[in-house]
């Protein structure tokens, strides 16, 4: 994925053409959906590039609408009670926003209790909402569709675990394979009965039927679900990571095994005000990570990565034309955000050409980042100069974005952090550095003061101001100067060019072009 993908016949270089100006794209710019499922009832508004939306609005309430459901078969009273209560306000929230109907499913809880309907009509008759209720194989295909937003090249096995069932869905090239579904919903084995052995033994073979529903052979698993993230800060919080964000955090099968056990020894109270997790998601923690152990056990993944996109990211791409769902989501938000918030919306692409020698030798993933990283060079000028470079950092390893992990993210924020800093020695950000090698250190280094001299140099078109040459057995790095634009080589960008080059390692020549 490098961002690249046209239609053939367009011809817009390495970052393809604007999308989020087109009209069928622009009719996704804003984006209402709700989701109640069994233990919460959730609306989403996405606003902003089409192909990598930024959370406009975003409320929850944990109603617990299927506690209790497979012993009464009837929906929570006080949970409905909830959910109603929720759905009236998202109803009027919207209708402030003038925005289109909302689109709103429904899972696990309504679609089995045996007031389901009945919930439903009162919903449409109080509100207006039209509630979709959906089977368990359309519940994994929707959940499959929004990690696919964020990992538009994900390959393995979806697994989302909701209140009172969990689904499994294939991924591959971008497509759907096989679907099912499972009770294993935290709610429902409340009410397993005969203990703990009894319990998993329960889990175990309702898993194996899964496994031979769909196969073993999935080396990745996505993980979906407020529980699975629940139990990944956890993770986070017993290995003194360094960074909170949950979206592409990779984990170990070894090192979520080791977090269960830790969870099953420590006080759940304690670990809830570590993590701010809330209490009713903290209640279900035990249950579901037992479910987590046996699927590692039973599916034997080399990879388990948390998805922060679900169900509701999956109605967005369902509204999404087929061209747009190959972009890449990482370059379309950077590019929104250069649209918005740059001085100079556009010169990304002409630093990216002047500084493309320099990386010609460049891997294509590591050429997404630098692309990536001159979009978002400048759109955080309005910040104070004293804090510039930090705040590059903290907003990029911060940000909703798709298609980025956690090792991308450090990289590219330290690159846009040395854009404005010549060091980063000192900084209160070094315990995230640590999880990048030497090599890409030095990498984003050189980047991000690579972006310091091309970004000063010309504040028009430095590639037409001059250009690069990078003769790597030599160690030379040459500036071949456009002769009506001498004069942009200044004292400043002699210095920044000076410092680019230290950081390479290489020396320097400076010359007119036609000069030898």
């Amino acid at each position: 994925m490098d961002g690249t993908t046209e239609a053939p016949g367009e011809d817009w270089g390495p970052f393809g053409r604007p999308l989020f100006e087109d009209p069928s794209a622009r009719a996704l710019s804003r984006v209402g959906v709700v989701d109640v499922g069994s233990n919460s009832v959730r609306m989403v508004v996405f606003d902003g590039a089409a192909r990598s939306p930024a959370y406009f609005f975003n409320e929850k309430v944990m109603c617990g609408l299927g506690q209790g459901l497979s012993t009464t078969g009837r929906l929570n009273p006080k949970g409905s009670e909830r959910a109603m209560a929720a759905l009236k306000r998202f109803a009027l929230l919207a209708e402030g926003m003038k925005m289109a109907p909302l689109t709103c499913v429904a899972t696990a809880a309504v679609r089995e209790a045996e007031d389901g309907a009945e919930f439903q009509a009162e919903v449409l008759r109080e509100t207006g909402l039209r509630l979709h209720v959906i089977d368990g194989e359309e519940e994994a295909r929707l959940s499959a569709q929004g990690v696919l937003l964020g990992w538009p090249e994900a390959e393995g096995l979806v697994c989302d675990i909701g209140g009172s069932s969990m689904e499994l869905a294939e991924v591959a090239n971008g497509s759907i394979g096989r679907r099912v579904t499972s009770p294993l919903g935290p709610f429902r084995l409340q009410q397993v009965e005969g203990g703990q052995k009894a319990l998993k033994a329960h889990i175990a073979a309702i898993m194996s039927g899964l496994k031979a529903q769909i196969g073993r052979q999935h080396d990745r698993i996505y993980l979906v679900g407020g529980s699975w993230r629940a139990i990944a800060r956890l993770d986070m919080e017993r290995r003194s990571y360094p960074m909170t964000v949950l979206h592409e955090y990779r984990m170990t099968p070894a090192s979520l095994l080791e977090t269960v056990d830790w969870i099953a020894e420590n006080d759940l109270a304690v670990l809830r005000a570590r993590t701010g997790t809330s209490a009713e998601r903290m209640d279900l923690v035990p249950l579901a990570s037992q479910v987590l152990a046996e699927l590692i056990r039973t599916f034997r993944p080399k990879e388990l990565d948390i998805s922060s996109y679900g169900i509701r990211e999956g109605l967005l791409y369902e509204q999404m034309p087929d061209r747009l769902r190959r972009r890449d989501p990482l370059i379309e938000a950077c590019r929104f955000a250069e649209a918005t918030q740059a001085r100079l919306p556009g010169f990304g692409r002409r630093l990216y050409d002047f500084l493309l020698p320099i990386f010609a030798k460049a891997p294509p993933e590591r050429l997404r980042i630098v692309k990536a990283a001159c979009l978002l060079h400048d759109t955080s000028w309005r910040t104070h100069p004293d804090y510039r470079a930090e705040a590059c950092f903290d907003n990029v390893t911060r940000a909703n974005l798709g298609g980025l992990g956690h090792p991308d993210r450090i990289f590219l924020g330290l690159a846009l952090l040395h854009r404005y800093k010549n060091s980063r020695a000192g900084s209160r950000m070094e315990p995230m550095f640590a999880l990048l090698p030497p090599d890409d250190l030095r990498d984003a280094e050189i980047l991000g003061k690579a972006m310091r001299f091309g970004a000063m140099f010309s504040i028009q078109s430095p590639d037409e101001a001059g250009s690069l040459k990078l003769y790597p057995k030599k160690k030379l790095l040459e500036l071949v100067l456009n002769p009506a634009d001498e004069a942009l080589f200044g004292e400043v960008a002699a210095a920044r060019f000076a410092s680019l080059a230290t950081a390479m390692g290489v020396t320097t020549k400076v010359r007119s072009a036609g000069a030898s």
